[in-house]
């Protein structure tokens, strides 16, 4: 294709397409059919419309970015800029010009019609034993004979139930003594401690009896979407959940995209780590408010992830991941401070990191296994985690086998033609009448069934769900057989 008719590629819709040279970007995703949302009418007004350019080779779409991919900012731009300032590395696509091959990212808040991340919690019953224990302590008033400090005698107190503590963090030691004097020698301890002989780390002090919260994060970094509930830790009760698009999708939608995205870039790796480090602490901030609590009254975050998230969160090169034999940096569990992955909660908040099995089998087939116990039933059991990248467990209490396999770019659109993500408009329910085989489904946005006389919604394709259920309709009514 000539120079004159670049190739622009919209993240994350896959929408792609060669346009004249000079097209403007809001111009090119309207011909392409892209969600990029826009009421001002193109006079950079209303901040709509804004888009990330992403720079860089990108192997799995055959083409390099330069940073002259775009036209540089105009007066409209900078403008805009200077009142009400623009995200560093955003544009506003009814200014910004394609002049040769680009990808672009469309963020969430620039769509018209969301993406849709539904990520609810089931009923299932847990019984709660979190690491993070409160005791009420009662120190002894302090005398001039005393020859120990605040932190010492506090110490001393633990050892009195039997319990030794690690050295108290500045952060805790900054506190301790206004804690002991509003309390009148009264305090709340909150304390971390794996195993009974462990040494209890002092998360926190308050005066008298602590009563705010005391909440965990639970976490999925999937492919696609991030995944997030908040957990109240003292009684169990989930008080929010929710999800965003994963912020990485911009430098490949499948994993292998990403491992040849940091393949072929510099600083590719590094680019996906600040990623989506971002995009979790910006979920974070958006489930915490959610849930009517702050970012500190957060202390554990426990998180799962298939290798390669795992690697890009914590900053680890995935490249060896991308070729056999699939070596794991680490397969171990990983403890650390939030603050290392530059997660804001409480300042000695936690993040704990399931193990992973294998090359690409990895913590969250782990906790799949640790919440539906496949090895501990007698009958042979198959458990399907059906995502961008699928996780299956077969096992009884004899043995448990785990594998996985990338199902995303399948169910979204490598064979099938009107494959897409959920959103609004998408197939995520069908039902086929044995007898007639008459067929009536349901799409995101709307409760009503395809054979109701209110349903009048715009069809726009079919999900992954949608297309699961389908198969399943068509195998039960006889219109496919085994094979």
């Amino acid at each position: 294709m000539s120079n004159d008719q670049p190739l622009v590629i919209f993240t994350p819709s896959g929408k792609r397409g060669h346009v004249p040279k000079g097209t403007s970007v809001l111009q090119a995703a309207r011909s392409l059919g892209v969600d990029l949302d826009s009421v001002c009418g193109g006079r950079g007004i209303c901040s709509k419309c804004q888009i990330a350019p992403s720079i860089g080779k990108f192997d799995k779409h055959g083409i390099t970015v330069s940073k002259d991919a775009l036209s540089e900012w105009n007066s409209v731009e900078k403008r805009y800029d200077s009142i009400r300032g623009l995200k560093e590395g955003r544009r506003l696509g009814c200014q910004a010009c394609i002049l040769d091959d680009v990808v672009l990212d469309v963020p969430a808040e620039s769509q018209m019609h969301k993406q849709i991340v539904r990520k609810s919690l089931d009923d299932t019953h847990v019984e709660l034993d979190p690491l993070l224990r409160i005791e009420i302590i009662e120190l002894p008033e302090a005398t001039l004979d005393d020859e120990i400090g605040d932190a010492e005698r506090l110490g001393e107190a633990f050892e009195g139930l039997g319990i030794k503590i690690a050295p108290l963090p500045l952060s805790v030691l900054v506190t301790l003594q206004d804690a002991i004097a509003k309390g009148k020698d009264q305090v709340t301890v909150l304390y971390r401690q794996g195993d009974v002989d462990a040494l209890a780390d002092i998360i926190a002090v308050w005066p008298n009896i602590y009563e705010g919260r005391i909440c965990g994060i639970a976490v999925d970094l999937g492919s696609t979407t991030i995944a997030a509930h908040v957990i109240d830790l003292q009684t169990g009760e989930n008080l929010a959940s929710g999800g965003v698009m994963n912020p990485q999708i911009r430098f490949g939608e499948d994993l292998m995209s990403r491992v040849s995205y940091a393949m072929m870039n510099d600083n590719g790796a590094k680019e996906m780590t600040q990623a989506i480090q971002e995009g979790l602490d910006h979920l974070i901030g958006e489930i915490t408010a959610e849930a009517g609590v702050e970012r500190w009254d957060i202390f554990d975050i426990t998180l799962v992830g298939n290798p390669i998230m795992h690697h890009l969160l914590l900053g680890i090169d995935p490249t060896p991941l991308g070729q056999s034999p699939f070596p794991l940096a680490t397969s171990e569990a990983i403890n650390l401070r939030a603050s290392e992955l530059n997660v804001s909660i409480h300042a000695e908040g936690r993040i704990y990191i399931l193990p992973l099995i294998a090359g690409h089998v990895g913590a969250d087939a782990a906790a799949v296994a640790y919440a539906t116990a496949p090895h501990q039933r007698e009958e042979l059991t198959l458990v399907c985690d059906v995502g961008t990248n699928a996780e299956i467990l077969l096992g009884d209490t004899n043995s448990l086998l785990a594998c996985s396999s990338p199902t995303g770019p399948a169910f979204e659109g490598a064979q099938i033609s009107c494959g897409q993500r959920a959103a609004n408009g998408t197939i995520e329910r069908a039902e086929i009448d044995p007898i007639t085989k008459k067929v009536r489904f349901r799409v995101i946005g709307t409760d009503k069934w395809s054979d109701d006389p209110e349903f009048n919604a715009e069809v726009t394709g079919i999900c992954g769900s949608g297309i699961i259920e389908l198969v399943a309709e068509m195998r039960m009514a006889g219109i496919v057989d085994g094979n």
